[in-house]
């Protein structure tokens, strides 16, 4: 192993133990934005080698059950994913994981350009599920490391104009750095003040709203400032149930889409990073050595920074 990010839900099993169902009954080793170098194969692998730079995707089929057949293996309810129980992550030094999901770099990609293929994942799929296209007018809520990955890749599939959102004024101006249009920083507008201040600032409601945060006010935000017959995807996590406008989205036609992590996006992803379209080097802004794992917990858990990368190869600490 050489990089590996620390995600939001890394440090939610280390403070609660479990996420939703996902309850962590065993000691776990944490770990899932991951790349590394391969130092040895099984025998029917044919396409890695020892010396290999790989990224690794951390959700891998067991079964080719009905989900896998059409293409959507991450909704098989029997897939390994690394760092969610019971199976360990690779936050660690040497680690074995399925070679089919594991994407040789090009020589031109970073370990660390690597290990964020997995959050940019994300963006991927929640950008692909909303529909995103040349021209499309997007509000993205959020500027967490998901929010921003969100934006990099909805202008990379031609989004027009990028509202996103936030509290905090930091994100916002990382925001701002990697591309976004406007900026939005929430007070304490009510969710139909948010939706006109968007609408104010694009001259037209978004066609697609991604939804990052997970927080109610957000997602009944989503549903107010989305344009009839939009789209909008909800990617962040919050409490179980939540009280929305849902009669507001039905006579207006909005369509709600889930994402559950993703599904096929490691070559297109490496693709972005290796023809230089997308850069994402500037999300990292802290790095630790694998000893000082608990010093970067803490970072990731005060919110400082973007992404928080930690070195698991004593004898390169390079990017």
């Amino acid at each position: 192993m050489h990089s590996v990010g620390i995600c939001g839900s890394d440090v939610h099993y280390w403070q609660n133990g479990r996420i939703g169902d996902f309850i962590i009954k065993k000691p776990m080793v944490l770990g899932h934005e991951a790349s590394g170098t391969v130092i040895k194969v099984g025998s029917s692998v044919t396409h890695l080698k020892p010396g290999d730079r790989v990224a690794i995707e951390p959700g891998a089929p067991r079964d080719i059950d009905e989900f896998c057949k059409i293409g959507r293996y991450n909704l098989s309810p029997t897939i390994f994913f690394c760092a969610t129980p019971p199976d360990d992550g690779n936050l660690c030094r040497y680690y074995a994981h399925n070679a089919s999901f594991c994407y040789k770099l090009p020589d031109n990609v970073t370990f660390e350009e690597g290990a964020l293929i997995e959050p940019l994942s994300v963006g991927i799929h929640a950008c692909r599920r909303g529909g995103v296209t040349l021209g499309s007018k997007v509000l993205i809520c959020g500027a967490g490391p998901i929010g921003l990955v969100c934006l990099l890749v909805a202008k990379m599939m031609g989004a027009a104009q990028v509202v996103i959102t936030d509290l905090s004024a930091s994100r916002l101006e990382k925001a701002k750095e990697i591309g976004a249009d406007f900026t939005i920083q929430i007070k304490k507008e009510t969710p139909k003040d948010m939706a006109c201040m968007v609408q104010g600032l694009l001259n037209c409601m978004p066609d697609i709203t991604v939804e990052c945060s997970g927080a109610e006010a957000s997602i009944q935000t989503g549903i107010y400032a989305t344009r009839s017959g939009g789209t909008l995807v909800l990617v962040g996590l919050g409490p179980e149930m939540v009280h929305v406008p849902i009669v507001n989205a039905a006579v207006r036609e909005v369509d709600i889409k889930g994402i559950f992590r993703y599904c096929n996006t490691w070559p297109m992803a490496i693709s972005m990073l290796a023809s230089k379209r997308v850069d994402i080097k500037p999300l990292v802004t802290h790095r630790f050595p694998l000893e000082k794992a608990l010093e970067a917990f803490e970072t990731t858990k005060k919110g400082l920074g973007v992404k928080v990368m930690l070195k698991c190869d004593p004898s390169d600490q390079n990017p």
